[in-house]
């Protein structure tokens, strides 16, 4: 870990990362793969957003930028609203789980 990342920041780039990537495999790997609601377009785009917003706020997060409150803030929302997307869909239950962790450690870095 870098001198300036607290085990805070750490924690919060490791969930981003964790996030990211469960997106991406759930919808490549099972969304689309399922079919029906699971590749409805306004799910897989709210998945596909969450997994943008989680490699964003990673970087902004790891090149120390002053703005990653503002862009850790965002994708806490967006992880909230993927999380609620995925829920009651049949196997994302790691994709809420993910969603979860990545919304509360970005809400502590936000505020």
């Amino acid at each position: 870990m870098h001198d300036h990342m607290s085990a805070e920041m750490q924690a919060c780039m490791d969930a981003c990362h964790h996030c990211h990537v469960t997106c991406l495999s759930m919808t490549t790997q099972h969304c689309l793969q399922v079919g029906g609601a699971h590749a409805a377009p306004d799910h897989i785009k709210i998945v596909l957003d969450c997994a943008q917003i989680c490699a964003t706020s990673l970087e902004f997060m790891a090149r120390g930028s002053d703005q990653h409150k503002l862009v850790c803030g965002s994708c806490a929302q967006i992880c909230r609203a993927c999380a609620e997307s995925c829920r009651g869909l049949d196997g994302m239950e790691d994709c809420v789980a993910a969603c979860e962790q990545c919304a509360d450690a970005c809400e502590k870095m936000a505020a």
